[in-house]
């Protein structure tokens, strides 16, 4: 295990180093936003990493990239993760799942391991969907979760369609939407992710196996109400959204509270923006989780009821639409039991003293959620000491990357080899 342990150092240190800087803000986060320079540089990045591995490397219709080891067909072995961050992320949230994979194949070539079945290092495009307002866009268009005419209608912040950011990036936006050929080879999805949360520190193990996903959706709320001069209205006659929109955000804390589950608004804008204009417009955006579905819609429903209360005392008018949702996942038993078994192998040796393999749910999205329900699916976490994640100060030890990238090559080595049983795909 200690030569293996060195071998992943010396893979994973340099990849993780070559990445530091793509996309950097000035205020140690990043901007790494589907199609702007730094996602192009990212996708660079990835060929050049696969071609250093001779692996070779499709980028289906919607923007995802796959590199494989052996001939691209049914019943492979995939894992990765994404490239790209919400504004000011971490470094970790994505790339460390895309890095920890290629890692993982050099652990393998290095023992001289070669798979019965094909392995595939995929990069989803636009997970945490910063830049044009839906999540997980590269995976949901793969499994038809959104039709390819409405993702290339939807807008950034500055009026940009989705459709028109691939033109400029050299891709044909009028073949997104459900890829059959490319979703049918999937034989098992395992993604390996940065924890979101503080659990692992607790427990004392580097590692764990998610047990599930929180359903999670977003939603935008308008308040639409007067604008007006800020020093020459009276305050009996004005109908001021930001007023509207103060009092739901409290009141999405609240609902929030006392239904036992999460929500922010994290995002706002303000029509026309001017410190002396009263506003005529504010539009927010409700980001909500929760342990089931029916606490979500539950929640989602009281906050839109006490918003529309707010807005007719204020004399605004108030409308919320869901941009998208997903629901619970629950990831596949047979595959959660395949991962707690290698990682017990690993953990064995390098925790002895742990009783039990963590097995975790999180309240974060991801596209092995998306994918679940077509493609047997299952994650691994790496430990985050603080449990901060979507920032600068998202963090993982070394040690503990390492130890994901045994674990995973582990979890690879155990499906490769392994017969492929065709099954009818997801219809």
């Amino acid at each position: 295990m200690a030569e293996l342990d060195a071998r992943a150092r010396s893979s994973f240190d340099s990849m993780w180093s070559s990445l530091d800087d793509v996309g950097r803000l000035d205020s140690g986060g990043y901007g790494r936003f589907a199609w702007n320079d730094a996602d192009l540089t990212l996708r660079a990045w990835f060929l050049a990493q696969a071609a250093a591995r001779s692996l070779d490397v499709d980028e289906d219709r919607n923007g995802n990239l796959w590199a494989w080891w052996g001939t691209p067909g049914p019943g492979a072995v995939v894992t990765g993760s994404h490239l790209d961050s919400v504004p000011g992320g971490g470094a970790y949230d994505g790339p460390l799942g895309v890095a920890s994979a290629f890692a993982a194949i050099d652990l393998l070539r290095a023992r001289g391991f070669s798979p019965s079945r094909p392995i595939a290092v995929a990069c989803f495009s636009d997970e945490e969907g910063a830049r044009f307002g839906v999540a997980c866009l590269g995976s949901r268009l793969l499994t038809g979760a959104i039709e390819g005419p409405r993702a290339g209608a939807l807008l950034d912040a500055d009026g940009v369609s989705l459709a028109d950011a691939m033109r400029r990036a050299g891709r044909n936006p009028s073949r997104m939407g459900r890829d059959r050929e490319t979703l049918s080879r999937i034989g098992v999805f395992i993604e390996l992710h940065v924890e979101q949360g503080r659990g692992l520190i607790d427990l004392g193990s580097p590692i764990a196996v998610a047990s599930s996903i929180w359903p999670h959706g977003r939603w935008r709320l308008d308040f639409s109400g007067q604008g007006n001069h800020a020093g020459t209205t009276l305050l009996e006659d004005r109908h001021d959204p930001m007023l509207t929109y103060a009092e739901t955000v409290l009141s999405v804390r609240k609902r929030a509270r006392l239904a036992g589950c999460v929500a922010t608004v994290g995002k706002v804008e303000v029509t026309p923006g001017g410190v002396n204009a009263i506003p005529s417009h504010v539009t927010a955006w409700l980001d909500t989780r929760a342990p089931d579905d029916q606490t979500v819609r539950a929640v989602v429903a009281e906050i839109e009821e006490r918003a529309r209360q707010r807005g007719e005392r204020d004399g605004v008018v108030v409308s919320i639409r869901e941009e998208s949702y997903s629901p619970r996942v629950d990831f596949d038993p047979a595959v959660r039991q395949s991962l707690g078994r290698q990682l017990a192998d690993v953990l064995a040796e390098s925790v002895p003293e742990l009783d039990a393999i963590p097995v975790l749910g999180t309240g974060a999205g991801h596209d092995a959620g998306i994918l679940s329900k077509h493609v047997p699916t299952g994650m691994l976490f790496v430990r985050n000491p603080t449990g901060i994640s979507h920032a600068p100060d998202e963090y993982a030890e070394p040690a503990d990357c390492h130890t994901g990238v045994l674990a995973l090559a582990e979890v690879l080595a155990a499906y490769s080899s392994q017969p492929h049983s065709p099954e009818p795909l997801d219809g």
